[in-house]
């Protein structure tokens, strides 16, 4: 070595790494390969599937345009300082954003790539042989020996095909081969190629001697619970199907809610609904034209237990539904979680209540408003807010705010409460107002509610007018000859919530397809199973065999008892002492001697 070399400094490292170490580009194409790498491991597809639950919660925190697109008007109005820019961060669309589509698409083509690799590996595995047989059964973890007798006059070629047919019916996949075929060539290596020779194999009760065996020795590849990998692959590929057919579903599909009051008719047109929430892609002109008629709406109460005395016991709207207008009417009854399927949709029950039958004239006389309105129930007893609403009044508009109830009882208080949700004593608890009620500016306002910041209050319990008490049938005049309002009749009303999703039959489907692909996928052992043939020179078949999972499997030891019982039974063998029983005998038996030793 020279005086220069010796004196050379080794080079420095910075972050475990040598100057002189030079890491090769990656480039373009090197940089998408690693890209799609990540992207298609098991690891990201977890990872986005985490994502996408996370990115869904704020659809639940905020309200979304498209399920009620008044509350967010109102919500941006409240809020004015940071309202907007939640609104350009998507969060009232958050099913359609721009972010949460990201997610989805990106886990979609990371579970696609997850897939198709792994599938076509699947496959290739699928149609090869099983491993070839290892030359030393001895160290596997499950492993044993059989001896058929020669009076039986089998010989190894005989018995391997008929242990093949046998582990064929046990469900493996086999692969039989012969003496001349066998993979290792080895013509005594294994427990059957010793104890041909004259060692005797452990469990057996091999003869002594040195001959060797006649020929080279047949053996059997066997395998089973590919459908572990299947199922894993089916789960995967359910996953993708559910995703696929969400995405159907909400391009496609829509849902509406609208209240029917008895004796009214929904047809099933875009103005037949109170809301209606399209697909992304969905064209009206889908819309089947079917129709539904209330007819009449029954409740059953409980009037026999004390203890639950008045509550629901069944609902069922009494309906008439026609295909297109110039089908045949038919009879269906709707309950809950019963809903009626017709045009395509599914139309559920959701709801019900009382609609007072009420008629408002203006000032001058007319008519302004006729008709049931709808009140929502706040009790079991169905006390009911109600909410009547006059913009056509003249000369000056009128709204009416109150409660409903079904059987009106004085209390002690002198305050009237529902003692009952059947209608035994129906009575209107109303407060009037006079005003602009903003209707005909264009603005979206609840009908369920009465914004009387801008209005006069006419009646109520603090006023000398009072507050308005109907009972079925009676009438009453606001002061100064502003107006009147009746309480006319009363019916009932139902909610129904319609739903049409293409997908939505695929993606249960899909689904079980995936729950069944997991259940094979964890509960399916991988099992591998190898038997070696061998003839002794006194007519003697010598056979042992061995047993491999792949992965963690408490049932291997049992599968292995399971074949040698077979095996055995197919031959007409005495039971013989498996290795593994041998062991645990001669195991209890130490034990025995060293506790007898300790007492003496």
């Amino acid at each position: 070595m020279s005086l220069k070399t010796q004196n050379q400094k080794p080079k420095k490292r910075r972050n475990g790494l040598r100057d002189d170490v030079a890491l090769p580009a990656l480039g373009i194409l090197g940089m998408l390969r690693w890209a799609w790498t990540q992207l298609t491991s098991m690891r990201t597809a977890l990872l986005l599937l985490l994502l996408l639950a996370v990115a869904a919660v704020p659809g639940s925190l905020f309200k979304q345009r498209a399920a009620d697109p008044a509350m967010v008007t109102q919500y941006l109005k409240d809020h004015p300082d940071y309202g907007p820019i939640l609104d350009k961060l998507q969060m009232f669309d958050v099913y359609s954003s721009v972010w949460f589509s990201a997610i989805y698409l990106l886990l979609f083509i990371s579970l696609i790539g997850c897939v198709i690799p792994r599938a076509i590996a699947h496959w290739k595995a699928w149609r090869s042989k099983p491993p070839r047989t290892p030359a030393r059964l001895s160290r596997l973890p499950v492993y044993g020996t059989l001896v058929v007798p020669s009076d039986q006059a089998l010989g190894a070629e005989e018995a391997a095909k008929q242990a093949a047919a046998l582990l064929r019916k046990r469900g493996y996949r086999v692969d039989l081969r012969p003496a001349a075929k066998d993979d290792d060539g080895a013509g005594t290596s294994g427990a059957a190629g010793t104890a041909a020779a004259g060692a005797p194999a452990a469990g057996t009760s091999a003869p002594t001697g040195t001959a060797p065996v006649r020929a080279a020795l047949a053996s059997i590849g066997a395998e089973r619970g590919y459908i572990k990998e299947l199922g894993n692959l089916c789960f995967h590929s359910g996953l993708v199907g559910v995703l696929i057919s969400v995405a159907i579903g909400g391009l496609f599909g829509y849902s509406g809610q609208r209240t029917l009051v008895e004796g009214d008719t929904f047809v099933n047109t875009l103005v037949g609904y109170d809301q209606f929430n399209p697909g992304t892609n969905f064209q009206s002109s889908w819309l089947e034209p079917y129709s539904l008629q209330l007819d009449k709406f029954d409740v059953r109460y409980d009037r026999e237990s004390a203890q639950h005395f008045g509550q629901p016991l069944d609902f069922t709207a009494h309906l008439t539904t026609k295909d297109s207008p110039d089908s045949a009417a038919k009879q269906q009854d709707l309950k809950v979680n019963d809903p009626v399927n017709i045009g395509g949709t599914d139309v559920y029950l959701v709801g019900n209540g009382y609609a007072p039958v009420v008629t408002v004239r203006g000032g001058d006389g007319k008519i302004a408003y006729q008709g049931p309105i709808p009140s929502i129930p706040t009790d079991t007893v169905y006390t009911s807010t109600i909410v009547v609403k006059a913009p056509d009044a003249k000369p000056t508009q009128l709204g009416f705010v109150g409660f409903f109830l079904p059987t009106a009882v004085v209390g002690h208080d002198g305050v009237s409460y529902s003692a009952d949700p059947d209608p035994l004593k129906p009575q209107l608890s109303l407060n009037s107002y006079v005003g602009d009620l903003g209707l005909d500016k264009g603005t979206p306002q609840n009908v369920y509610a009465l914004d009387v910041a801008k209005l006069k209050q006419v009646n109520g319990r603090d006023l000398p007018a009072k507050g308005i008490v109907l009972d079925a049938g009676q009438s009453y005049s606001l002061p100064d000859g502003q107006g009147s309002i009746s309480f006319d009749g009363l019916k009932r009303y139902v909610a129904l919530d319609i739903h049409h999703n293409p997908g939505q039959e695929y993606a249960l489907i899909f689904a079980l397809f995936s729950l069944a692909g997991l259940i094979c996928s964890l509960f399916v052992p991988r099992r591998r199973l190898w038997l070696r043939f061998g003839d002794h020179e006194d007519g003697r078949t010598m056979i042992e065999y061995g047993l491999l999972a792949r992965g963690e499997d408490h049932g291997l030891a049992a599968e292995g008892r399971s074949v040698r019982s077979a095996l055995a039974k197919a031959w007409d063998l005495p039971e013989q002492e498996s290795p593994e029983q041998g062991a645990s005998r001669q195991k209890a038996h130490n034990k025995t001697q060293s506790t007898s030793g300790k007492g003496l």
